[in-house]
């Protein structure tokens, strides 16, 4: 596979944040998303690319490997094992050694390698010599998101995606946060020469709701309830996402009152019959445009305070 410069692919530099990254990775995840270029090869293979890139760059860890050896950093290890082991003498005293094939390594040479060139052809050439063996290299790990409304998050369901061109359907499970990460195990790239193939990994991208505000497992809403309902006490038939309640609203509600209804929020993930609430606010609506009987009799109810 050539060479692909993952800052490039994101349209980034080497001092861009991991806020960075993930806002380049979601604008052009949207931009080259198989679902809206169905027919567009280039564009699958720019998505998969994109994919590759913000696994490596969004990792601390892969980021610095890549960081210090380019297209080899998945190899950063053995290099780092080998340099050790060539500095400490480990590669005398009539002890063998098989370290496969490392052509992959190729790409260290000239200034950036600091010299090793030269350790690298000695040792990996006599490691070659002495054993047939291809190195296995687990396949790269790829992401994605999945959109969802407040009201598909409340239940598990089923859902089919298309990750580089490979559709699979998955199971989202009730009750999953804003941005929470799921792994599907060996679904990511394919493995060489009999390795484990990589992983895929899923985040959950809760949209936002017109009625309801979550705050982890609890809801907010506001409702409009009108000035003889506050004062005098009354019913109203109030929203929940498993449809509406009708709630006894006390005589004297002020502007501002909240109301708790328990287990009427959001499914709490991995518990089954397990629900946070609903916290509903009332809002006071004043009327306008009284009659003058009507203001005749707010007047006289203010002349009996």
């Amino acid at each position: 596979m050539a060479y692909i410069d993952y800052y490039k692919v994101l349209g980034l530099s080497k001092t861009s944040s991991t806020d960075d990254v993930k806002k380049a990775y979601r604008k052009l995840a949207r931009k080259y998303h198989p679902d809206l270029n169905p027919n567009d090869k280039l564009a699958h293979q720019k998505f998969q690319e994109i994919n590759e890139a913000n696994e490596v760059l969004s990792d601390p860890e892969k980021r610095k490997k890549y960081d210090e050896y380019g297209e080899n950093w998945k190899h950063a290890d053995q290099f780092e094992q080998a340099r050790q082991q060539q500095q400490a003498g480990g590669f005398g005293g009539g002890r063998t050694y098989s370290y496969g094939d490392f052509n992959d390594f190729s790409g260290f040479g000239g200034n950036d390698t600091g010299g090793y060139s030269d350790f690298f052809e000695n040792l990996f050439g006599s490691a070659r010599a002495r054993s047939g063996r291809t190195s296995a290299y687990k396949g790269a790990d790829y992401s994605g998101e999945v959109h969802l409304t407040l009201h598909e998050a409340i239940q598990q369901h089923q859902q089919m995606i298309e990750v580089n061109g490979k559709k699979l359907r998955i199971t989202v499970p009730a009750g999953v946060a804003n941005e929470q990460k799921i792994k599907l195990k060996g679904q990511g790239g394919e493995g060489s020469n009999g390795a484990p193939n990589g992983d895929l990994y899923i985040t959950f991208i809760i949209q936002p709701d017109p009625i309801f505000k979550r705050d982890g497992n609890d809801l907010y809403a506001t409702t409009e309830i009108d000035l003889y309902t506050a004062v005098l006490g009354g019913e109203k038939l109030i929203d929940t996402l498993g449809g509406k309640v009708k709630m006894q609203v006390k005589a004297g509600t002020q502007p501002g009152t909240k109301v708790r209804l328990k287990g009427k929020g959001f499914p709490i993930y991995k518990k089954e019959g397990h629900f946070g609430d609903l916290i509903v606010t009332y809002n006071v609506q004043i009327p306008t445009n009284l009659t003058e009987r009507q203001k005749n009799l707010f007047n006289e109810l203010q002349q009996t305070k």
